[in-house]
């Protein structure tokens, strides 16, 4: 009776191709050319009797089918990785997976990556990130960074860093904003895939906000980008968020008004005993970052 399990080459390709979304970048990973790609994932889409990718002119996007396979594929490479370090010692590349919301690692990761890899130069590091809990479900990952209740995504954690909430806008309009009754007269930038908002602000300083217009964003970089082009005011959210309001060229609209966050930002992996050599280093290296950064 024929097998129907792939050949390991041709997963290897199909997962390196799915990460980057490109061939050509697979093909630059792993030492391949496109071509070569191209043709082990048709090798592997024709055995199992369905297409894994949707094909554009200068990239490629996972299918239904290609999304459900992917996890599957990276934890079966990740487990025979595992097994040959446990029996062979360590492989000069340990690969590592990293999931986190996109504010923390345009705001935080970015800046202290550089440092993480040049002190672990064997680690192969795949971040990818996500803004709203559906981002972070059925995924295969070493670790995970989550913003709110830990509980929703994994079984053991660590907590990161906490957030201030303050407005900010571009230095025209924070000219204008002399008193929090004058927030009132902009547009006030949400972002519905962060669960601080400006309500929890007002709440705070005790205003009712029946008065204030809203308009959404789904990320707090479109927030500070559309604040910047004049849309109205934003709600930084520090220090994770530093990084994007500085570029955006946004000030605080009133110094004295900020208000402490509800929740924090939480490293998340299912067991601190069965983690990987890769993702432990990773983990120590980070509580050491954000304590002492």
């Amino acid at each position: 009776m024929a097998t129907r399990i792939p050949s390991l080459n041709w997963l290897r390709v199909f997962e390196a191709a799915a990460r980057t979304e490109s061939f050509a970048r697979a093909a630059a990973q792993l030492n391949m050319s496109a071509a070569a790609v191209s043709q082990q994932v048709k090798a592997l889409e024709t055995q199992l009797g369905t297409p894994l990718f949707h094909r554009h002119a200068h990239a490629v996007t996972l299918t239904e089918a290609g999304r459900a396979y992917l996890p599957s594929v990276q934890q079966s490479l990740l487990m025979l990785e595992t097994a040959t370090t446990g029996l062979f010692g360590e492989s000069r590349e340990q690969r590592l997976f990293v999931q986190s919301v996109l504010l923390f690692a345009h705001g935080v990761l970015a800046r202290g990556l550089p440092q993480f890899q040049a002190g672990h130069p064997q680690v192969s590091l795949a971040l990818s990130t996500g803004n709203m809990a559906a981002d972070f479900a059925n995924q295969f990952t070493d670790l995970q960074i989550v913003f709110g209740n830990p509980s929703l995504f994994g079984t053991e954690g660590d907590e990161l860093l906490r957030e201030v909430l303050y407005p900010v806008a571009p230095p025209e309009i924070a000219a204008q904003i002399r008193s929090p009754q004058d927030l009132f007269r902009f547009p006030l930038i949400e972002v519905s895939t962060h669960r601080a908002s400006w309500v929890q602000l007002f709440e705070n300083l005790r205003l009712s906000h029946r008065q204030a217009r809203y308009f959404f964003a789904d990320n707090s970089l479109m927030a500070a980008e559309l604040s910047a082009q004049g849309m109205g005011i934003a709600l930084a959210r520090a220090p994770a968020s530093d990084a994007v309001v500085r570029a955006s060229g946004l000030v605080r609209c009133l110094p004295e008004v900020e208000v402490p966050g509800r929740e924090a930002y939480h490293l998340i992996y299912p067991d601190r005993g069965a983690m990987r050599p890769a993702a432990r280093l990773f983990r120590d290296w980070l509580l050491d970052y954000v304590r002492t950064g």
